[in-house]
């Protein structure tokens, strides 16, 4: 098979200047990180409390490899699990106010093994237009038919219910919790209203809700009092909780069935004792204290205010998430280029990632970030957006 197709895709995307790369960061990744040996402002990141280096969950997790070991050994159907697993799996779940959980070895994982077990063949899907790429890649994974409905427009979800619900057997409507490109968030009591309405399942995907959303950060669901109204709650472990892995939340019927019928968890080694074990330190921190996540949103709201001062556009967010429209690609790329080299590090987020036009800079604020980066931060990146 000749590659002389993707040599010219390449060159041609460095031709329209769109082409970027992201630069390797020595050492920890946190609110300053180091780049070519500068400290830089990180607004890239989805450690939104600071806990990938939260110095109790380094010590668990070395504890955890000289009582456990560095590898989990197999599949957990094959090798079984360990202790910390299973205390992982009854902290998420009372976290989250459900029955039961499941832990995979990261969200994307989540959703491609899910969505295909649970979605069969007679069954149909309805999922939100701006779903995650995840999300898409498992709905194609199903055999079930889809339809995609308009974002967060849940008359027009209810007239597609109405047209084509009786056709099928089983019936799932899908929905990010908070819609990582915009930062808005699902309208998730007109979405249990429909799925009640017309017999389907409900699942949301709550990456960026988990940790943010809610009281001590338990996510979407919680923030809208709906707990254990949603059939099923994915979520990441890698963001607010600053490790790595996914989890389904879900009833313990749907936990046995997954467990066995989810591909990711039949065919891919279970996340090891040195992310296991952090995991179950930071689920202990977040029902301690409020305090991380007040401080994630009084960030939040202090560089978003910035911003408006500086006259730049805002997306019309609802969480931490802050995009700065810039519409034109590779305008946006040399921007998130010329902050760089100034000292802040902001990706430029573009097609196909998000729709042609719409390109964007996207930052992301964290916890650990203090008051004088992010005036620093909104200083430079104004400047820039401003005369490129």
């Amino acid at each position: 098979m000749s590659q002389a197709f993707f040599k010219t895709w390449v060159e041609n995307k460095k031709a329209s200047g769109s082409y970027a790369t992201p630069p390797r960061i020595d050492g920890k990744n946190d609110a300053i990180i180091m780049i070519n040996d500068q400290p830089i402002i990180n607004l890239s990141s989805n450690n939104y409390l600071g806990f990938a280096n939260h110095a109790a969950l380094k010590e668990k997790a070395m504890e955890a490899i000289q009582s456990h070991g560095v590898g989990a050994g197999a599949v957990r159907t094959i090798a079984g699990y360990n202790d910390l697993l299973e205390t992982l799996e009854k902290t998420i779940a009372e976290f989250k106010q459900e029955e039961a959980a499941i832990v995979f070895q990261s969200g994307f994982a989540c959703n491609a093994g899910v969505i295909q077990a649970i979605a069969l063949e007679g069954d149909v899907i309805f999922s939100d237009e701006l779903n995650h790429a995840s999300i898409i890649d498992g709905v194609r994974l199903s055999r079930a038919k889809k339809f995609v409905y308009p974002h967060n427009d849940f008359q027009a979800l209810e007239e597609l219910l109405k047209l084509h619900r009786h056709h099928y057997r089983h019936a799932l409507i899908i929905s990010d919790g908070v819609f990582s490109m915009d930062g808005d968030i699902v309208n998730l009591p007109s979405l249990v209203k429909v799925a009640k309405a017309y017999d389907c399942m409900s699942y949301i995907d709550d990456a960026h809700g988990s940790g943010v959303l809610g009281p001590y950060g338990k996510g979407t669901v919680a923030h809208f009092n709906l707990s254990g109204q949603v059939d099923f709650t994915i979520g990441t472990l890698s963001k607010a909780l600053g490790v790595v892995g996914g989890y389904v939340a879900c009833s313990q019927v749907m936990k046995d069935y997954l467990i066995v019928n989810a591909r990711p968890l039949l065919f891919s080694t279970a996340l090891p004792a040195a992310v296991l074990a952090p995991l179950n330190e930071a689920f202990k921190l977040l029902k301690q204290s409020q305090s991380q996540v007040d401080t994630l949103w009084d960030n939040a709201r202090y560089f978003q205010s910035l911003c408006i001062q500086h006259g730049l556009t805002l997306l019309p967010t609802q969480t931490p998430i802050t995009p700065i429209l810039i519409k034109d690609e590779a305008k946006a790329v040399r921007i998130s280029k010329a902050c760089l080299n100034d000292g802040v590090y902001i990706s430029a987020i573009q097609f196909p990632t998000v729709p042609l036009n719409t390109a964007r800079l996207r930052v992301m604020i964290s916890a650990t970030h203090t008051k004088e980066q992010l005036e620093k931060a909104a200083n430079i990146i104004a400047y820039h957006v401003s005369t490129q």
